[in-house]
């Protein structure tokens, strides 16, 4: 017999043999026991494979529980932190609201003193224009009338034609008399183009009003604007900063 047909043969036989014949199966298991792990030690290596990953997917799920706990507890102290932070803006946000509202409190009320002050210092000022005028007014009139025997006398009448001030007012006039000579004077704390333009018309009412020529127009003050003093030259007007320049009556 060929090698072949020996193979063939035995191929043939042997399930036969070995399901038939206890003796031939355990001659084969013998025979094959030195190339292939016995089932139960084959069992026992892959229950021992499947415990190990077992234990590995264990391990690496508890290392994932141990970082998601980590990345949990600093994402709660994150977000503490921002809500502290957002507490102190808001908290500075309502400190800066409050020295504001204090601020425009404080500003409004120093305006309103402020305007105060200037209504006061305003109307202080205004009354001692006017009675320093009263009070020189008096004086020249004193000096004048008992050291040179000049007639002085403050006219205040009614222009019903409203010639001086465009509409019918009273009008105020301080005259000087002296041996036919007629001299108006405007006695102010201070003059501005128009009121150089206000004190000729008075001299024109003033002429109209008592048919006597006026000799001489003078103004005094001691502050008188840049722009009258051209127009006061002009319509003929003395101007007088200082009453010792007046020189002569």
């Amino acid at each position: 017999m060929t090698e072949a047909e020996i193979r063939e043969l035995i191929q043939r036989e042997l399930p036969r043999a070995i399901a038939q014949e206890p003796a031939m199966r355990d001659f084969v298991l013998r025979t094959v026991s030195e190339y292939y792990t016995p089932r139960s030690e084959f069992d026992q290596k892959f229950d021992r494979v499947l415990n190990e990953l077992q234990r590995d997917r264990e391990e690496q799920a508890r290392k994932w529980d141990d970082q998601n706990r980590k990345f949990d507890a600093f994402q709660a102290e994150q977000a503490q932190k921002w809500d502290e932070q957002v507490r102190k803006w808001d908290e500075n946000n309502q400190r800066l609201d409050r020295i504001e509202a204090q601020n425009s409190a404080t500003l409004a009320e120093i305006q309103k003193a402020n305007r105060r002050y200037e209504s006061a210092i305003g109307a202080l000022g205004s009354r001692w224009g006017l009675y320093s005028e009263a009070a020189f007014r008096n004086g020249l009139k004193a000096i004048l009338e008992d050291s040179f025997g000049v007639e002085v006398i403050n006219l205040n009448e009614y222009d019903h034609d409203g010639m001086v001030f465009g509409r019918p007012d009273q009008v105020e006039i301080d005259v000087i008399i002296k041996n036919g000579v007629t001299i108006l004077c405007e006695i102010k704390s201070s003059m501005s183009k128009s009121d150089i333009y206000i004190f000729d018309r008075k001299a024109t009412f003033y002429e109209t009003r008592h048919q006597r020529p006026v000799t001489r127009k003078i103004v005094m003050s001691p502050m008188v604007d840049d722009r009258a003093k051209p127009v006061a030259e002009a319509l003929g007007i003395e101007l007088y900063s200082y009453s010792d320049q007046v020189t002569e009556i």
